[in-house]
Parts: C-alpha cells; structure tokens; sequence
C-alpha cells in the first residue's frame, strides 16, 4: 500500500509527494515531475530515445554510467527520485538505514520531507527507530519534537 502525502512546496509551487513502499521498506519523491523547477538552470536536454530533459547529461563514460547503476538507481536515467530506506531489525524495531537525493536535487529540503514522514511513521505505528543514517539523527537533532525522541532506541 502506496501512502502519499503533500509535504510542502519547492520552487516554482511544486508540491513534494512523499510516497511509502511498505513492501520494498522505503520512502521516495519522485523527481521528474519536478525537473524543472528544481534545476532549471542545470537541466539539459538528454540524449534518450524518448526526448526526456534529464537533470544530468547522459552519462558518456562506463564510469558515470556504472555510477547511475546503483541499487537506488538501478538504470540509466532512473536518478529522478531521492528515497530513504529502512528495515526492520525486530518485531517493533526499525533501522532508518540511509537517505540519498541525486546531487541535483540537494539543498532543496527533500531529505528533509523523507526524515519528517519516516519519523511520522515510526510514531504513527508505535515503534522504535534506530538511526544508522547521519541525516536522520541530523534531522532529530535539529528537530527534537517529543513524539520522536520518545521513539528512538537507546
């Protein structure tokens, strides 16, 4: 089941949607939906079969191409979302694992939105987190709302 929540506004008034995969055990925004707002200045065109504006020139080397291969980004021209992932390591206890936002998109607040509805979620279910992930304990500590403190592991 897809949850989806509007999380905010980026530039040029396009909304951030937060969508969580409970069976993949992670958050995502989608991006290309939002290319353009985000990173008018550094979008060009892509040199794919179906004429998309990607955020990246098409990767020329078998480096940069690897480098899009990732499991985040498991084919080329997939870096149009940021996703958090996370799972669980006891029946009531999650590990919020790691966070990735394409450089293109970073300093916009999306880490920020995927954080804030992961957290969301560990309240709403009424578990307990653990933060192997350095932006999330960032993102605690820069918002120390009672609800999460009360649900991190010790």
């Amino acid at each position: 089941m897809a949850h989806s929540a509007p999380l905010g506004l980026l530039e040029q008034g396009c909304p951030i949607q937060v969508e969580h995969d409970r069976k993949r055990r992670q958050f995502t925004v989608r991006l290309n939906g939002t290319c353009q707002a985000l990173c008018r200045a550094a979008c060009v065109p892509g040199d794919s079969s179906l004429g998309l504006l990607l955020c990246h020139p098409a990767p020329r080397t078998p480096s940069q191409r690897t480098a899009l291969q990732s499991p985040l980004f498991p084919c080329q021209g997939c870096h149009d979302r940021a996703v958090l992932l996370y799972e669980y390591v006891g029946k009531r206890i999650v590990d919020l694992q790691h966070t990735e936002v394409p450089d293109a998109y970073r300093g916009r607040g999306i880490a920020k939105h995927l954080a804030k509805a992961a957290l969301d979620f560990v309240v709403e279910e009424d578990l307990k987190a653990h933060l192997t992930c350095w932006y999330i304990q960032k993102y605690v500590k820069e918002n120390p709302l009672p609800q999460y403190l009360e649900h991190l592991q010790p």
